[in-house]
């Protein structure tokens, strides 16, 4: 049974969102929610394109959370379908399409990280559901009803067509069809609220227009910011190595975490984290003003998210390990050791066989950038040859490490 009353509920749900569309609807749904003891329905589809959730998949999971707090029920919709079609959202070309082994094999490991965020044991406020279950069933005769509810030139509106046609850039039936299957999702689950980033502005919208033509109460359509990666400047990705998975270990998360901008790091607060805002803005007030020193806060930060996802002993593990490497500047206790032989060979070769780099050109692109260290010596000339000795320390950039053993004769 749904918690709070409406402006308590209002408050929660307005936490780090870009947009409510309609928010006086919303505060309709609530009070007719709480006046009939009947949970809202809060949908947010996932579709398994990777293997992994990162921190910027949790905003969405954050935010469901909210939503189960105060007694609503969520419905944490995987995409199967519609990660075979691919959503064309920020695309400036089609997507590759993925197959089926390799979408049900993401989903999986979607279904077992996301008990991390939500309640997932409560039939009450929690339901998992893939779209498959339906669109497997679609025979041409709904295929046709469907697409009879939505014009092309309605859905050619969207940005990411548009620039594509100027660019005489292919457009495929299928990303046409996208925006529609995940409407009709909106449409079988009889949603209440969508929620998404806001990329997914579009569909979600495609998604209350349906309703509508299906003669139901549209859904209201909540935004979510994009979480920038640790770059702080593209959207968190696992295809541009800016994420920080919530599966990492503690270490690499706390390192992660700990390079990202001071300015980022309270948008991360926000999104990321259950302190209170008023807090945040004490903290960011303390900071700009010499109070507080703004490595504190983002060390702070970290052992929140580490201890969430991990537990209190793994972010105080974590904390003194980085404190080691970066303030004693002194090495990880847990280095892998890579095993060779003792022939001469070029740095950027011994990067990459030892693991550090995943090709050639990024472990020369390491070199060059000034990130490879032998022993504590820079090393900065990709012609650059070594000996390996046992004992020896490579590192590349700011936390990966091995640790060289040489092979014996028999």
């Amino acid at each position: 049974m749904p918690k709070a009353d409406v402006n308590e509920q209002i408050g929660l749900i307005k936490r780090g969102t870009v947009e409510i569309i309609e928010e006086g609807q919303l505060k309709e749904k609530i009070k007719k929610s709480i006046s009939e003891k009947r949970p809202l329905v809060v949908k947010a589809g996932f579709d398994p394109s990777a293997p992994d959730i990162h921190l910027g998949h949790t905003v969405l999971l954050r935010k469901l959370a909210h939503f189960q707090k105060l007694g609503h029920k969520v419905i944490f919709l995987i995409g199967d379908a519609t990660a075979l079609v691919g959503d064309p959202s920020g695309q400036s070309q089609t997507r590759k399409m993925l197959t089926q082994l390799e979408v049900e094999k993401n989903a999986a490991t979607y279904e077992k990280q996301v008990s991390k965020i939500l309640d997932t044991k409560s039939q009450k406020i929690f339901s998992r559901m893939h779209n498959n279950d339906w669109f497997s069933k679609f025979d041409f005769g709904k295929f046709v009803n469907l697409s009879q509810k939505y014009t092309v030139a309605r859905l050619l509106e969207r940005d990411d067509f548009e620039k594509r046609l100027k660019e005489n850039k292919p457009i495929s039936f299928l990303e046409l069809f996208y925006p529609l299957m995940q409407g009709y999702d909106s449409v079988q689950l009889k949603s209440d609220i969508e929620i998404g980033g806001t990329d997914q502005k579009f569909n979600m919208l495609v998604g209350r227009d349906l309703q509508r033509s299906y003669d139901q109460e549209p859904q209201i359509v909540i935004t979510m910011p994009l979480l920038e990666g640790t770059d702080g400047v593209q959207k968190m990705s696992k295809s541009l190595g800016n994420y920080i998975g919530i599966n990492e270990s503690p270490k690499e998360m706390f390192g992660k975490i700990m390079s990202i901008s001071d300015e980022l790091m309270w948008k991360y607060y926000e999104l990321l984290t259950d302190v209170s805002m008023d807090e945040i803005a004490a903290m960011k007030k303390d900071a700009s003003e010499n109070r507080l020193n703004p490595k504190d806060a983002k060390v702070k930060l970290a052992k929140i998210i580490i201890e969430f996802y991990h537990s209190k002993d793994a972010a105080k593990k974590a904390e003194e390990e980085f404190e080691n490497v970066f303030k004693k500047r002194g090495l990880p206790e847990d280095i892998q050791d890579y095993s060779t032989d003792e022939t001469e060979r070029l740095v950027w070769e011994l990067i990459k066989n030892a693991q550090l780099a995943s090709t050639s050109s990024e472990a020369i692109r390491d070199i060059k950038q000034g990130a490879v260290s032998i022993d504590g010596a820079k090393v900065i000339d990709i012609n650059a040859k070594v000996k390996p000795k046992d004992g020896m320390i490579l590192k590349v950039g700011k936390r990966l490490f091995r640790r060289i053993s040489i092979r014996r004769a028999p």
